[in-house]
């Protein structure tokens, strides 16, 4: 047996401290249970040392780390699933803290229980984390508490944080072949270029006559890339490089997002893609009795089109105003019709949080066909890049035997 110091909470609120004897962490936690108290930090005392073996998870105070979209799902559905079963919110972060999988679950659950141990309320100590939770997040979670519903937003929120993993997971698997094909074809043109055409220079050489241009651009290239092979990862690297920057830098960025809502098909993928995030955290937001305008600059948060954010700032502009939702929304000429159609609809009929339901509905439905119809599209047309490929490299090849034969 050994000798476990403690600090808990007598009726939610007085701190109190003392000792246990158990044979382990876990025993001593129940023991202080037994006591009728709410165990916080429980360690082993250790004759000589100061050194203090905690509980919760051997990590220290105020570490916090960013949490990605499924450590967020992972959270979020832990805590939801403990609040709707009644169980504290001081109790719930300390379950997540002591048997969550990750550590930087452990260690946000850790803080936030820790600050709120000293007195700020779960909204408010959200709102100091805002690049680990983000606005929406914090947001909906103020409504929540606020409205006493936090339990059914945590549920929302979860509804919301699966649906933008499906998205992004649909957008991805779009473009995931597009992007092999891309890879595959540098790396064939890499090879036939360093390790090919450099095999039938003395060949040509023999021949004594002029190679075709097509040919002579591939041979020298070949040869180049052959004798200063290291500025094959340099290329690949600034390629790559400066593709990330193109599409991070803002001036470019701007450029990008217009053009995309520019071109058939891939404008009904940005726009329904990102409205269907939109749509979702207005009705969620709306039905936790947030302000419609308030509801309009959370939701404006998740579009990651700069071109759609603009726009979205003027109609929320107009609402402040005293315009209606759907006309203001209309300005845009960017919302789909249909989503458009139900908005006037819900606002005309006192059902707005419903019509917003059904249009979420609507894009998922949307959104699946645009992916399909991209997924059948893409198949044929990489096929026509990679033909176009090898036939430039057989023609570079044979051209000169044909033209050797032809005489």
């Amino acid at each position: 047996m050994a000798i476990y110091n403690y600090e808990a909470l007598k009726n939610g609120k007085e701190v109190v401290k003392g000792k246990v004897e158990a044979e382990d962490i876990r025993e001593a936690r129940d023991n202080v249970r037994k006591l009728g108290f709410l165990p916080t930090k429980v360690y082993e005392e250790k004759i000589g040392k100061e050194a203090k073996t905690e509980a919760s998870s051997g990590v220290n105070p105020g570490q916090m780390k960013a949490l990605g979209l499924t450590d967020k799902m992972e959270f979020t559905s832990t805590l939801q699933i403990l609040a709707s079963s009644g169980i504290p919110m001081i109790e719930s972060l300390m379950f997540i803290e002591n048997d969550a999988a990750k550590l930087k679950i452990r260690l946000v659950a850790k803080e936030l229980r820790r600050q709120i141990m000293a007195g700020a309320t779960f909204a408010d100590t959200l709102a100091k984390y805002p690049e680990q939770f983000g606005q929406i997040y914090i947001g909906l979670c103020k409504a929540g508490e606020d409205s006493g519903e936090l339990e059914k937003t945590l549920d929302r929120l979860l509804e919301i944080l699966t649906k933008q993993s499906n998205i992004r997971s649909k957008v991805i698997g779009t473009l995931m072949y597009p992007c092999f094909v891309i890879c595959l074809a540098v790396i064939i043109v890499l090879v036939m270029l360093m390790f090919v055409f450099p095999v039938f220079k003395d060949m040509f050489d023999n021949m004594g006559k002029s190679l075709p241009w097509i040919t002579q651009t591939l041979m020298d290239a070949g040869l180049f890339l052959r004798k200063y092979w290291l500025f094959v990862p340099l290329m690949l690297g600034g390629a790559v490089f400066s593709i990330v920057y193109l599409f991070k830098w803002p001036t470019s960025r701007k450029q990008i997002d217009k053009i995309s809502l520019e071109i058939p098909l891939l404008k009904d993928l940005v726009q329904f893609s990102n409205f269907a995030n939109f749509i979702a955290v207005m009705q969620v937001a709306y039905e936790a009795g947030v302000p419609i305008v308030e509801c309009l600059y959370l939701a404006n948060l998740t579009l990651t089109n700069f071109t759609l954010q603009q726009k979205i700032e003027h109609a929320t502009s107009l609402v402040q105003q005293g315009q209606h939702l759907s006309v203001a929304l209309r300005t845009t000429e960017s919302v789909p019709k249909m989503i458009l159609f139900m908005i006037a609809t819900g606002e005309q009929s006192g059902r707005l949080g419903e019509m917003l339901d059904q249009a979420t509905k609507y894009i998922d439905k949307k959104l699946d066909a645009i992916v399909d119809t991209m997924t059948k599209m893409i198949e044929p047309l990489m096929l026509i890049v990679i033909g176009s490929i090898v036939l430039t490299l057989a023609l570079a090849l044979y051209l000169p035997l044909f033209g050797s034969y032809v005489e």
